[in-house]
């Protein structure tokens, strides 16, 4: 069985190895133009600001894909024969792992295909594709790009929010490089965060020295003689002094090399796949970013871009390869993010507007930095979806409460149990239930549930 995935990330690499740990006779081969070996996306702004370098980004040892004797191919693949399985690539591929020399390699076949493609940050429409310094970030290759742009410069503007806006927030300001970001919202991510969340985001932000304008809209972008961005201007016609223009406006499937006019692969805004991840097409994958479902799991969207889900899909996609047909089952929906020094969590279901038949408990503390909103349904109190700011909660016990349909009363009576912030942290528990006994009536008032101790658990045979 010869397995060919496109794409070194975490689905093409989980999907790697999961089917070498239950098949030791399939060829695996994963091809990327991108890096020579994996490394963790997520770390990259770390390397930019000097807390890690390059090879501390790669959770495995180079010499560790000879060992288990996946393939690896450093090119890029210029188009796929579906009807002979075979996959040609341009001339400069060369193989990195298993093969004689590093030798260059022009074309390959496959028996089952695994499509792991990612995704690249969306372009701003109508910009000039020569303009020096504008870029976004996602890629190896744009990190490159970042520490070749930003040199020497004072000033930068970044449009759009979103977490990959708030990281190269943090990035450029780790360089003392000013920062300003044009949020068209009323405030930070609003369309996604609740507006108490929203604003303590932008709160959060602006005490960083990040001058975030909001309502604020690009309008266009002003270049010096040597085609350097120099200034933008703002549709109130402020105009914004910067070297570089930071463009964070979303990232979309990167599938524009497949969606050739006669392929008979089927898309939208991403690989459209079954429960199974498998494609329109026989014995080809999709996984990852590039993924739409042609039916999203329930609680879940179509698209998700998210590291964990790819990590799922990954593992799924190996087992039915070998012979274990897995529907893709993500679970509660959960992200997590950081704003600087801010911890930020959501389970379950909580959308920037409240749904019908859904209540929510909200609860900041004065300090404004600090933030829990637990959604449930006004019948029964079920709850159904959890944002916590600046208190870390175990991943475990929140998915619970959620499957398990546990009421307001219950998750907020037994919240230390969730806790998982570092010994001697301030805990904020007896304050959440005191401003939820204020609001509540006296047969309903609660008291916290005590968490036992390590004698209380071992007398307990726990």
């Amino acid at each position: 069985m010869n397995i060919v995935i496109i794409g070194n990330g975490i689905a093409g690499i989980t999907a790697a190895r999961h089917i070498r740990k239950q098949s030791d006779t399939a060829r695996i081969t994963v091809i990327s133009k991108e890096t020579d070996h994996f490394f963790s996306r997520t770390a990259l702004m770390y390397v930019y600001m000097g807390h890690l370098k390059y090879e501390h980004t790669k959770p495995y040892e180079d010499f560790f894909w000879a060992k288990n004797r996946i393939e690896l191919i450093r090119g890029t693949v210029e188009t796929i024969d579906y009807s002979t399985q075979t996959l040609k690539l341009s001339q400069d591929s060369r193989a990195i792992e298993n093969r004689k020399d590093n030798a260059a390699v022009s074309q390959i076949s496959y028996d089952s295909l695994i499509l792991a493609v990612g995704s690249t940050y969306r372009k701003i429409p109508n910009l000039s594709p020569t303009l020096k310094g504008v870029q976004g970030l996602y890629s190896y290759q744009d990190l490159q790009a970042l520490e070749e742009n930003t040199k020497n410069i004072k000033n930068a503007v970044i449009v759009g929010g979103g977490l990959i806006g708030v990281e190269l927030a943090e990035m450029l300001h780790s360089r003392q490089i000013g920062v300003t970001m044009l949020v068209r919202e009323k405030s930070y991510w609003d369309a996604v965060l609740p507006k108490e969340e929203s604003e303590l985001v932008t709160r959060h932000l602006k005490a960083n020295h990040i001058d975030v304008r909001t309502n604020t809209e690009l309008e266009k972008v002003e270049a010096d003689a040597d085609n350097q961005v120099k200034n933008i201007v703002t549709k109130k016609g402020e105009t914004i002094d910067c070297q570089l223009l930071g463009v964070t406006i979303g990232v979309e499937a990167n599938i524009a090399f497949l969606k050739t006019e006669n392929s008979p692969l089927e898309t939208n805004r991403g690989i459209l796949v079954n429960e199974f991840l498998q494609t329109n097409l026989a014995n080809v994958y999709a996984i990852g970013d590039c993924v739409e479902h042609r039916k999203a799991p329930f609680g879940r969207r179509a698209i998700e871009q998210i590291w964990y889900t790819g990590r799922i899909m990954g593992e799924t996609v190996a087992r039915s390869i070998c012979g274990q047909l897995t529907a893709y089952q993500p679970g509660v929906f959960f992200n997590s993010a950081k704003f600087f020094d801010l911890e930020y969590q959501t389970y379950g279901d909580v959308p920037a507007q409240l749904p019908d038949g859904i209540n929510t408990f909200y609860w900041e503390h004065p300090n404004g930095q600090i933030g829990l909103r637990i959604n449930h349904q006004a019948d029964n109190q079920a709850v159904t979806g959890i944002n916590v700011i600046g208190i870390r909660l175990r991943h475990g016990v929140c998915e619970g409460w959620i499957n398990q349909k546990c009421s307001l009363q219950h998750v907020i009576k037994h919240l230390e149990e969730a806790n998982f912030d570092p010994e001697f942290f301030r805990r904020y528990e007896r304050d959440i239930v005191a401003h939820y006994n204020a609001n509540a009536p006296v047969s309903a008032q609660i008291t916290i549930a005590r968490k036992k101790n390590f004698l209380q658990r071992v007398l307990a045979g726990r």
